[in-house]
């Protein structure tokens, strides 16, 4: 009898090899290009802020899980990146550790209070999830402003009085404002690859099916609160090494830059960005922090963003759903298709 050849290849060939999604490999080569473009042409000033709006991301792109993937409005996000930031804070000035370990703990704790947060909204919705995450984000934003964030004092709240204050050390390879720069770009790199890989592998196309309706998710063998639960998690631990990040930038963090109204902000930036595209995370975290820096640079009143991003709010909600990173894609999309039609010709 003869061995058919399929058998023969099946016995020969070797286990099936793992091919990540072509659309990873944008994350890293987007993020080098722009990180190379940022380094070589910006200033201190400039410099500083772009560290903060690239840390800023990778709240948004926890923020978009939630509402991109399964339409869920939380407004605590902020509240989250301040507490990744308290606890890299406390770590790093009661033990000294690697930045790693504090940036690590500090979104590990974010995570287990964005878990925590999230649980009892599991079985909330649209307006009454968002009430009660913006409570939420008041009770941080009144806790912060009694406690403080570490500055270097004993005791579990650290609080240093007059001018015994320290500042977070940064990593060791990355002591100057361009290396940490470099280094936020990486940590943000790995963090949006992460969110991404999520949203393209089997956690997305269960978020997907939530999304379309949960009895549709629990029918197709979907179990709505673990994955739920899963997505509250990631999304805390994002804005978490976010918050850690930025504590590394600039050494401290002030209570006042936590008030409810920035998880506001956030989340309307997040959706003026993009919140179906990785790199509007980027482009929020950039509106964030590059537009109130420019306006600052020109001599003009920070507070006249919350009239910008107002409209750009209204703007994106009436004509762009997708968002800047939306209108992108299908701009690209166009051009390629363009392009290919030209080559058929």
């Amino acid at each position: 009898m003869s061995v058919q050849p399929q058998t023969i290849a099946s016995k020969t060939e070797g286990p099936p090899m793992i091919r990540l999604p072509k659309q990873l490999l944008h994350v890293p080569v987007a993020m080098t290009l722009f990180a190379a473009v940022v380094a070589f042409l910006a200033n201190s000033f400039w410099l500083s802020a772009a560290t903060s709006a690239v840390a800023l991301s990778l709240s948004v792109a926890g923020l978009a899980i939630l509402y991109g993937q399964l339409g869920l409005v939380s407004l605590c996000q902020f509240a989250l990146v301040g507490v990744g930031g308290w606890v890299t804070l406390r770590i790093g000035h009661a033990f000294h550790p690697p930045f790693e370990v504090s940036l690590l703990a500090g979104g590990i704790v974010a995570s287990a209070v964005g878990l925590a947060f999230g649980v009892p909204a599991l079985r909330l919705r649209g307006l009454y999830l968002a009430l009660v995450t913006l409570m939420l984000a008041g009770g941080f934003q009144i806790i912060i402003s009694a406690w403080g964030f570490p500055d270097g004092g004993p005791g579990f709240l650290g609080r240093a009085d007059g001018s015994g204050r320290e500042m977070l050390a940064r990593p060791a390879m990355a002591d100057g404002e361009i290396a940490y720069f470099l280094y936020v770009c990486a940590a943000a790199a790995i963090g949006l690859l992460i969110a991404q890989w999520h949203k393209l592998a089997r956690p997305g196309r269960a978020w997907a099916l939530i999304r379309k309706g949960e009895t549709v998710a629990v029918a197709s063998g979907v179990n709505v609160l673990i994955y739920k639960a899963w997505a509250f998690a990631l999304s805390g631990l994002l804005a978490g090494l976010a918050g850690g990040l930025l504590a590394g930038n600039v050494g401290q963090l002030d209570g006042r830059a936590f008030g409810a109204f920035e998880s506001l902000n956030l989340f309307a930036l997040a959706i003026v960005g993009g919140v179906f595209n990785w790199y509007g995370a980027l482009i929020a975290g950039l509106l964030l922090r590059a537009v109130p820096a420019l306006l600052t640079d020109l001599g003009i009143d920070g507070y006249v963003t919350i009239g910008i991003f107002g409209v750009a709010l209204f703007h994106a909600l009436a004509t762009a759903p997708t968002g800047i990173a939306g209108q992108i894609a299908a701009l690209l999309a166009r051009l390629n298709s363009g392009l290919s039609r030209g080559r058929a010709r």
